[in-house]
């Protein structure tokens, strides 16, 4: 075994290395290359000879470190000779099509096991793509070979192990069994590799976007009916300078010291991304709404479904006079509710929901009042527990000032009673606070209050909201399951952000930025379609839950020394556990990813 310099085809002087092997072939002596070591192999000549005897070593089963060897340089060999177990390619005894029984006779002490590298989440994802057709689309936009890799890695790790770019090339190199699944050595790809997956995505956004969703339609037999539409931020590492999109505005994640960016979305009511743009990080929702709906050629009459910060009343009034429909959480204040006239129904989670409609005067809008039991006691319970926590703050106050070196004075008290109300969370409002006062008036002798609660406010009426709408035709049932469906939408942006890595950014380029949140929208689409094909068979676990089930699953290298002297390797899977074997079944996909590979040395 030797390596060779070899000169390429392509014009000009190019040169790639190539691991040889001679083979004896009755009278003839004839060279066959076992594997290309590519262009860029930077192993210097004077070691070459040692890296092939190392690579003859590991392959006859002897796995030690050696003593003269740099650690490089045995990395280099472990690599090579995993990438040779794995594409048989020895040549000296492979047995790619084995029987269905292969009895060996072996020395059971000499068993070693290597390589342990994760297939589980890999298998799965490359499924969902090949569903949407994403590998074939990304070859007919005409992304070359390894940028092409590079982007489904990108993605699929975006999937399995969120984290940065660099991240991302240790976990395909090091943990990661999907180059075997996609015949590429990752750890041999450069660090500027995913990068330029990103631009190239980035390149063919509309024509990636687009597509998948039109894809995602098909393969479920849906209709988009419903849009469903919100705004989320994540936020920059570092001052991010160069990026004329970073603002600092109000974050959703409580970040409000790091520049931001804000993620919009439109769904369809399946959960499926039917568009996604970037905006600066101070955006409000309520400025948005428009663009995206043109930048979708939404049609008028689709029906617009929005949450509370965004349905202001000229957002109302500009859907009205574009001819959309729209459900939106209402913005007033009071709330109302009769029980009298309400109609109950009962939710997936058998809980009970009043719902009561009311016509506006004029015929064009309904408001529909709703309440929930299981609502009412989660906002009682947290009313109740600002509320005495405000009397315990008044009553240690009023305590207090029977105390000597305690602020007494009237304006003085008025103002930590001021403090008090600002961090009430809207309780103060329930209570009628007095100050009983010296003979002066000038120092504070208690402090009395008396709790009475606000009509129309959550005190009174816990549970309680209300939608609008100028979908006036349907009951009441139809508006609020339509509603219903917003907030899938919450479990979106925690799955984009929580579980497929949406936060934080640390790229400098705005093109990278703007990259790293379409790659969480593509690797979002892949996930749902997980989901919803295993929704279908009664599996409703989120994807963290999917996540840490499937990555269990590993490719391993089991090395023998056979009676004969000669060295046996088996590269497989582990047999997959049963629910591991149900999420499997379920996409009617193989037990065993990746096959078995079998080497005999």
């Amino acid at each position: 075994m030797f390596i060779r310099r070899t000169r390429t085809r392509s014009i000009g002087e190019h040169f790639t290395f190539r691991l040889v092997r001679s083979e004896r072939t009755g009278s003839k002596v004839r060279q066959r290359t076992l594997l290309n070591l590519g262009r860029h192999f930077d192993i210097a000549p004077s070691e070459w000879p040692v890296l092939c005897r190392r690579i003859d070593e590991l392959l006859a089963g002897q796995l030690p470190l050696p003593p003269d060897g740099p650690p490089a340089l045995e990395s280099h060999a472990q690599r090579i000779t995993a990438l040779l177990l794995a594409g048989e390619r020895i040549g000296a005894a492979s047995s790619p099509a084995s029987p269905r029984h292969d009895f060996q006779h072996v020395d059971v002490d000499s068993l070693e096991l290597i390589r342990p590298r994760s297939v589980g989440v890999e298998h799965a994802a490359l499924w969902a793509m090949d569903q949407l057709g994403l590998r074939t689309r990304l070859e007919a936009l005409g992304i070359g070979a390894s940028v092409r890799s590079a982007a489904i890695g990108s993605i699929i790790a975006r999937m399995a192990r969120p984290g940065s770019e660099r991240a991302t090339r240790r976990w395909l190199g090091e943990r990661s069994a999907l180059g075997e699944l996609l015949g590429v050595d990752f750890e041999m790809m450069g660090p500027m590799r995913l990068y330029r997956a990103c631009d190239a995505l980035m390149a063919h956004r509309e024509a990636i976007e687009r597509p998948l969703f039109d894809r995602a339609m098909d393969l479920f037999d849906l209709h988009p009916t419903v849009t469903l539409y919100d705004l989320t931020n994540t936020y920059f590492e570092g001052e991010a300078s160069g990026q004329p999109k970073a603002r600092r505005g109000h974050s959703k994640d409580k970040r409000t010291d790091c520049p931001l960016l804000t993620l919009g979305l439109v769904l369809d009511a399946s959960g499926f991304v039917r568009r996604s743009q970037v905006f600066a990080g101070n955006v409000r929702e309520h400025h948005t709404l428009a663009q995206m709906l043109d930048a979708l050629n939404a049609p008028r009459g689709a029906l617009v479904v929005m949450d509370r910060g965004i349905a202001t009343e000229d957002r109302v009034r500009w859907l009205r006079e574009h001819q959309y429909r729209y459900l939106v959480v209402s913005r007033e204040r009071t709330r109302h509710f009769d029980a009298d006239a309400a109609l109950s129904i009962e939710t997936a989670s058998h809980h009970r929901v009043h719902l009561h409609k009311v016509l506006s005067d004029d015929g064009q809008e309904v408001r529909l009042y709703c309440f929930s039991e299981a609502r009412a006691a989660k906002e009682r319970a947290i009313v109740e527990r600002f509320a005495q926590r405000f009397e315990a703050a008044l009553t240690r106050l009023s305590d207090g000032l029977s105390k000597p070196r305690t602020h007494k004075r009237t304006d003085q008290v008025w103002q930590r009673i001021g403090r008090l109300k600002e961090t009430s969370r809207g309780v103060a409002q329930h209570y009628d606070i007095e100050l009983d006062t010296n003979q002066t008036g000038e120092r504070v002798t208690a402090v009395r209050f008396t709790r009475r609660p606000l009509p129309g406010s959550m005190l009174t009426h816990p549970g309680v909201y209300c939608l609008r709408t100028n979908q006036t035709d349907w009951d009441e049932s139809t508006l609020w399951r339509t509603y219903f469906t917003l907030t899938d939408i919450e479990a979106v942006f925690r799955s984009l952000k929580s579980e497929l890595g949406l936060r934080p950014i640390y790229h400098h380029k705005p093109i990278r930025a703007e990259g790293h949140l379409f790659i969480t929208v593509i690797a979002y689409q892949l996930v749902q379609v997980i989901r919803r094909r295993l929704r279908q068979t009664g599996q409703c676990a989120r994807w963290t839950t999917l996540r840490r089930i499937l990555e269990g699953q590993q490719r391993i290298t089991a090395t023998f020394r056979r009676a004969d002297g000669r060295t046996l390797h088996v590269r497989k899977a582990t047999r997959a556990e049963p629910s591991q074997q149900a999420i499997y079944e379920a996409l009617g996909i193989d037990h065993a990813p990746g096959g078995i590979c079998k080497t005999l040395v």
